[in-house]
């Protein structure tokens, strides 16, 4: 494949037709085009409104918790330290700095309430009265559950029942909040389905409904919509970077599944083309499977909920079902903007496994008392290598994305039949 010619800038995407490259797009039914161009007409206004800023700023800081800390990883560190003179022999010339930026300490517990919070200001500027949103980890559905609370909105959630199932916690906190939580069946009852389920409810309900989509995917709009409301990880990251060590970090790193955490803090960095960017997907059983959700390394170009980007299907160019131990990483796609990212070069795409990130989510609780959400376990398997490669002057940024407290009863399970 022959990489094209690097642009000028890599944060001016989307074009106008909502196209990062050729990924990205509209390609949605006819009764919902109205409303995707209502949208898009609305966040280019609130974009250039100061009120809608600063109301935005205003719950970030004093309901969602932000900034959220920068955190350095010592012992995490040590231990790459150790593992780095093991291995070449040499002491003390291997082994990065370990950063965390501390996404899991927002209210609900991971990055996705930065998203939530702006579309239900958009929601509300547009008049709607009703709010849907498809989720798979839970995270999403709580984020939105949330928001729709605070202000006063009825919230549909719709939740693969296998989802349902393995993250029991999220869904008891839903409905707590007051959301109504329908469970999916058809697929393999994943993220995916509860998406398509989103999608017809929202064409059922076009009048009143607004979608809080969850991932930096969708119809345009809404990656470009969910990348900038994400996109304050990255922002605080940078300065904050520059308080603790006077610099930008060598390399930033952050899980994938659809990629709004991932976004949201690679797309400030972009330009700097110092830092180097990893992205890391689910392999789960192994890219060499069937049962993975790693969509880079074992998909290919083709549209599915409203967008062109990178997605796992068969020789027919049937969607297949993607499998990860992480319900938040279990799509088989990956939002469009990622993929150009991979077809230009500027950010590598890695994975990990199943194993792999069950053995970080234990190492990371015992090493520095902070239990991970397995989505991002998936990078810290990738950034525990990759620290180890690295001097011992340079810096390694990961985001802690989520809090594991959603995944305590799947990870007994899985160390239990293990």
């Amino acid at each position: 494949m022959t990489k094209p010619s690097p642009p000028n800038s890599y944060r001016t995407g989307p074009d106008a037709e909502g196209r990062f490259g050729k990924f990205g797009g509209r390609f949605v039914a006819e009764t919902l085009m109205p409303l995707i161009l209502a949208l898009e007409k609305e966040y280019d206004a609130a974009k250039k409104n100061k009120d809608f800023k600063a109301e935005l700023d205003h719950y970030l800081k004093h309901y969602v918790g932000r900034p959220s800390p920068l955190y350095y990883a010592e012992r995490l560190t040590e231990y790459c330290r150790s593992k780095a003179d093991e291995a070449t022999g040499k002491a003390g010339a291997k082994g990065a700095k370990i950063y965390f930026k501390r996404d899991e300490l927002n209210h609900t517990g991971a990055h996705k309430i930065n998203n939530c919070m702006g579309q239900i200001l958009l929601a509300r500027r547009m008049g709607k009265t009703r709010i849907i949103a498809e989720t798979g980890a839970g995270q999403h559905g709580v984020a939105t559950a949330t928001v729709c609370a605070r202000f006063g909105l009825p919230c549909i959630v719709y939740m693969g029942a296998t989802d349902v199932e393995r993250q029991s916690p999220n869904v008891f906190r839903m409905k707590l909040l007051g959301a109504e939580v329908i469970p999916v069946t058809s697929g393999r009852s994943t993220l995916k389905d509860a998406m398509n389920e989103a999608l017809r409810d929202w064409v059922t309900n076009v009048d009143s409904t607004f979608y809080i989509i969850g991932t930096a995917a969708g119809p345009h709009p809404y990656p470009e919509l969910v990348r900038d409301f994400q996109s304050v990880i990255g922002e605080e990251a940078k300065v904050q970077m520059m308080e603790a060590e006077g610099r930008l970090p060598d390399v930033v790193m952050a899980c994938i599944g659809g990629g709004s955490n991932a976004i949201g803090l690679f797309h400030p960095f972009l330009d700097d083309t110092q830092v180097e960017i990893i992205g890391v997907e689910a392999a789960g059983k192994g890219v060499d499977t069937d049962e993975h959700a790693a969509s880079i390394a074992g998909g290919r170009p083709g549209v599915l909920h409203g967008n062109r980007t990178y997605l796992l299907q068969d020789d027919d160019g049937q969607i297949q079902e993607a499998h990860s131990i992480s319900a938040g990483l279990d799509y088989p796609g990956i939002g469009p903007e990622h993929a150009w990212l991979h077809e230009t070069g500027r950010v590598t795409y890695d994975s990990a496994t199943d194993e792999e990130a069950l053995e970080m989510f234990q190492l990371c609780s015992r090493l520095e008392g902070i239990i991970p959400a397995l989505e991002p376990s998936h990078a810290l398997a990738r950034a525990i290598d990759k620290a180890q490669e690295m001097d011992r002057d340079q810096i390694l940024l990961l985001n802690m994305c989520g809090r594991g407290d959603k995944d305590i009863f799947s990870v007994m399970d899985a160390l239990e039949t293990r």
